[in-house]
């Protein structure tokens, strides 16, 4: 990602194990960085964002976003809530978005484990939650996986990126099926995150921090 932050510790021993098993990630392994992971705020700040950012331009979404913490002094649930729609929309938001916003506050003053406690969650049972929420897709709980929550073992196959980037170093372009693909990435275990890393940078077309 090229900014700022801090180097999961499994993850030079997880470079080291992929590279020894997959003659076809070893060398992207060797000549790209690792990954240094910098959030950009707390759970619900980083969901927001990806919601907003959602259709639309990473600069439109950066505008829209300082707007709206402007208008809010801090970006939590409750201040969130505590504004009329009105005052939303007029931070760039379409009526779609404020609703979602709404929803995902809702549901993070709603958390009986509290606003930004994750650790005793496993991935499913994350995915599970957050796709629970109007405006959270598969997607960005998968983002959010591993760019908040560095956890190590996830694969996005519905990321198109990930997908080429295997088929070009797998298949010689050709449409790889997801059964192949999850067939092809079971020696990637426990270290899915890593490899889907490497190889988004074998594009340099890696998703930023949602």
């Amino acid at each position: 990602m090229g900014q700022p932050g801090v180097r999961p510790h499994w993850w030079t021993r997880a470079g080291r194990e992929l590279a020894q098993r997959d003659p076809r990630l070893a060398p992207l392994i060797e000549c790209h960085p690792p990954l240094r992971i910098g959030t950009r705020g707390d759970a619900f700040q980083t969901l927001a964002r990806s919601v907003i950012g959602q259709q639309i331009s990473v600069k439109a979404a950066q505008s829209v976003w300082v707007r709206l913490a402007d208008a809010c002094t801090e970006v939590t649930p409750e201040r969130i809530l505590s504004m009329d729609t009105g005052s939303l929309r007029g931070c760039g938001l379409s009526a779609r978005k404020v609703e979602y916003l709404g929803d995902l506050a809702r549901h993070f003053l709603a958390r009986p484990a509290g606003i930004d406690d994750w650790s005793a969650l496993d991935d499913a049972a994350i995915v599970d939650e957050l796709t629970a929420i109007r405006g959270i897709g598969l997607w960005t709980a998968q983002m959010f996986l591993i760019f908040h929550l560095a956890r190590p073992d996830v694969l996005p196959l519905a990321d198109l990126g990930l997908r080429r980037a295997i088929e070009r170093r797998y298949s010689r372009s050709r449409p790889t099926s997801a059964r192949t693909l999850q067939r092809l990435s079971s020696a990637w275990q426990p270290w899915r995150t890593v490899a889907t890393w490497y190889l988004w940078r074998s594009l340099e077309q890696v998703p930023g921090n949602p």
